[in-house]
């Protein structure tokens, strides 16, 4: 009978489901399985079969790279071998002919092994296959020759039953669970570097990540969050429908600012968070709820302040970056994907507090939270907005920014320095000084017959709060570049 040809990827399996009991990996088999076809549907001629030990995925050649693309992302997978196969093959002879004519170019002039892995009945072994094939390309081919210890080239087989497959590239897979058997999450997304990394890895490890926003900074800090959200779930999660969820924080920051002390308004801020997570994940039966948090980073995650945080909620708080430094976690955003989101993103958390307190008392912080008026934050966690995530790019894509002067260019422009007071440094023109947290209510006090220009640092949160302004009915603003900082 006549070998067939087919161009397909062999899956090996996280090595933690293998290790499990018999019910859980056949669960785990069964959920990664099911992942695969959601993720592959788009090609009705690919093929996925599932063994005990592995998964088989076979491809027509025009989205092979497509597909390689797919199982790399996909949770619960440790290994993608890519492998040439062929069915009915039956003897030694067959064997040695395959090979020959799909690796004769790829040993010439170089030393080789040939590693072989047989299941089944056959009247040989594995060995045999190996030394068989060996001897057959030394004489039919122009290899150097053989190399037992550190060959040029290793030709790699597995033969199961009657079904040869050449392995021709082995890459590494994400590892971790597939997504669906470690319950879900509601990750708290700021898009910068942690909190992105953070969500990767609540991913990787197999737990639907759902993405809960607080909005400090307005519809564009906004639509920059949902983007990198957008663009972990789409990459790494699609198999799953999840959740985006955004709370108006703006208001929540301003009571902040008339109720708490100065020192304490960063682990205030933090803590209103989690109580308005566990709110939003109760109503989601959510158990968890997790943050970007690393242990020392800031002065908010110093360990009293994290436990200061902790104790306003009864949530179990995950923090998977809680003992990763900076740059390993930079390292990890850029190999996701995530470092150019994360670029561009302002972090608002870190500008509301100055001299913020680095051991914060538990008595005091009793004291501050009294002060602080909770019908805001009831108010906020309200008006929360849920979307499901892969209808975010219609709305990214109706949204357009808000042009940018390098100058003034006539003057009825009046420039509006929106950097907050412990971070305004002496600028060379003339400004009128509102910070960004107080925008909200003092724009529309402002003379509406002028056309205000926007300014901050790097531009990003004028850009930001610009968009949000435009979008609250104002239209007479841009934002403010000088040609030096440019």
């Amino acid at each position: 009978m006549e070998a067939s040809q087919t161009q397909k990827f062999i899956l090996k399996l996280f090595s933690e489901i293998m290790v499990k009991g018999n019910k859980a990996k056949k669960q785990m088999i069964g959920q990664l399985f099911g992942n695969l076809k959601i993720l592959l549907s788009h090609n009705q001629a690919i093929a996925i079969r599932k063994f005990g030990d592995k998964i088989e995925v076979v491809a027509p050649l025009e989205v092979t790279q497509k597909t390689r693309r797919i199982l790399l992302d996909t949770s619960g997978i440790d290994q993608v071998l890519e492998a040439i196969g062929f069915d009915n093959v039956e003897t030694l002879d067959q064997i040695n002919t395959i090979v020959s004519q799909v690796v004769s170019a790829t040993i010439e002039n170089k030393t080789f092994v040939v590693r072989t892995k047989r299941n089944g009945k056959h009247p040989f072994s594995s060995s045999q296959i190996s030394s068989e094939l060996g001897r057959y390309l030394l004489e039919n081919t122009n290899a150097k020759g053989v190399d037992l210890h550190t060959p040029e080239v290793t030709v790699r087989l597995e033969l199961v039953n009657h079904q040869l497959n050449i392995i021709t590239a082995k890459h590494q897979g994400l590892g971790g669970f597939p997504i669906g058997t470690q319950g879900e999450i509601l990750s708290l997304m700021s898009g910068g570097f942690d909190s992105t990394v953070a969500s990767y890895l609540a991913i990787k490890r197999g737990i639907k990540t759902h993405y809960l926003f607080f909005n400090l900074g307005g519809i564009a800090h906004e639509i920059g969050v949902k983007q990198v959200a957008f663009y972990l779930w789409n990459k790494f999660s699609s198999s799953h429908r999840v959740k985006f969820i955004t709370v108006p924080f703006e208001d929540v920051v301003e009571e902040i600012f008339r109720s708490t002390s100065q020192p304490y308004m960063g682990v205030t801020l933090k803590r209103l968070m989690l109580i308005a997570s566990e709110k939003i994940a109760d109503e989601m039966k959510i158990d968890a709820v997790m943050t970007g948090e690393s242990v020392a980073q800031v002065s908010s995650q110093t360990l009293r302040n994290l436990a200061l945080i902790d104790q306003a909620t009864t949530k179990l708080v995950l923090r998977p970056l809680a003992m990763m430094n900076k740059p390993d976690i930079i390292a990890i955003a850029d190999a996701i994907g995530t470092k150019k989101f994360a670029e561009t993103m302002p972090e608002y958390c870190g500008v509301i507090s100055k001299n913020p307190v680095i051991h914060g008392s538990f008595k005091r912080i009793v004291r501050e939270s009294k002060a602080f008026d909770y019908d805001v934050l009831q108010t906020a966690v309200a008006s929360a907005k849920t979307v499901d995530i892969h209808t975010i790019i219609e709305d990214i894509n109706r949204l357009a920014p808000v042009a940018v002067e390098c100058e003034i260019t006539h003057f009825n422009q009046v420039i509006v320095d929106i950097r907050a007071d412990e971070h305004r440094t002496p600028v060379p023109f003339e400004t009128l000084a509102i910070a960004f947290h107080k925008l909200k209510s003092e724009f529309k006090k402002l003379p509406q017959d002028k056309e205000y220009l926007l300014y901050c640092d790097k531009g990003v949160l004028s850009q930001l709060h610009a968009q949000y302004l435009r979008d609250e009915g104002h239209h007479n603003l841009k934002v403010f570049r000088p040609k030096d900082i440019v």
